[in-house]
């Protein structure tokens, strides 16, 4: 994973990891295709131990976990307490603690902008996807709202494919969606509104409420970005 890939190589390779090595082969051709600084997945488990895969060099991984600055990062604090993802300047920076983490991460190649989704898991299982770069708040107002969407679809493929290495963990059943549940999460899929998908499928925006409130629970999702991402990874719907 060297070149630059389609998003949709990169996934298909993502899925069809059996390691570690997989997701962290994952982060680094994501660095390359969206051409920004950092790409990381951190996991926090059910036991409280955690790891990660990424781009950011072995000298601030281990100093990060040598000064145990899971305490006192922004970042971590800030989205453990959120479910939505997060632009790093509406996190708390103010203490003397958080800016001198701040200070010491950009001396070891953290960019100063920062974007982070947060994902929950079964057992008490917390994980973050978080794309970092360093350029003007402009720049990535933008490039944030650009790609926001994929962003949280390829953080739940990560967290998917985690789950499958966490010890003694049952899998999941998938129940099969209903045709029209998939027509209505494939249309979502591919970047249509729910007015959209209601016009496209000839149907009132409250019957397609009632379609995507039936594939979310099927799938045991958080959300529809989060149904919508579980339907792709189980190969329950196509784009």
């Amino acid at each position: 994973m060297t070149a630059t890939q389609p998003l949709e190589a990169i996934l298909e390779e993502l899925e069809q990891a059996e390691g570690l090595a997989g997701l962290q082969a994952a982060t680094e051709a994501l660095r390359i295709h969206y051409q920004i600084d950092h790409v990381i997945y951190h996991w926090v488990d059910s036991a409280g131990d955690q790891y990660g895969c990424g781009t950011y060099s072995d000298t601030w991984r281990n100093r990060y976990l040598e000064l145990n600055y899971l305490r006192v990062d922004p970042v971590i604090i800030g989205c453990f307490q959120r479910f939505h993802p997060v632009d790093w300047k509406r996190l708390d920076w103010s203490s003397k603690a958080a800016r001198a983490f701040k200070s010491d991460a950009i001396e070891h190649g953290v960019g100063n902008q920062g974007f982070s989704v947060p994902i929950r898991g079964p057992n008490g299982q917390f994980a973050l996807f978080t794309v970092n770069h360093t350029c003007d708040d402009a720049h990535w107002a933008e490039w944030t709202e650009l790609h926001r969407r994929d962003l949280i679809l390829i953080a739940h493929y990560f967290n998917e494919k985690a789950l499958d290495f966490e010890p003694e963990r049952t899998p999941e059943q998938s129940q099969a969606l209903s045709p029209r549940e998939i027509d209505a999460m494939t249309l979502l899929a591919m970047g249509y509104s729910r007015a959209q998908v209601a016009d496209t499928l000839s149907i009132s925006e409250h019957t397609l409420r009632v379609y995507i409130e039936s594939a979310r629970f099927k799938l045991g999702a958080m959300n529809t970005t989060h149904a919508v991402a579980r339907a792709m990874s189980r190969g329950l719907i196509v784009v």
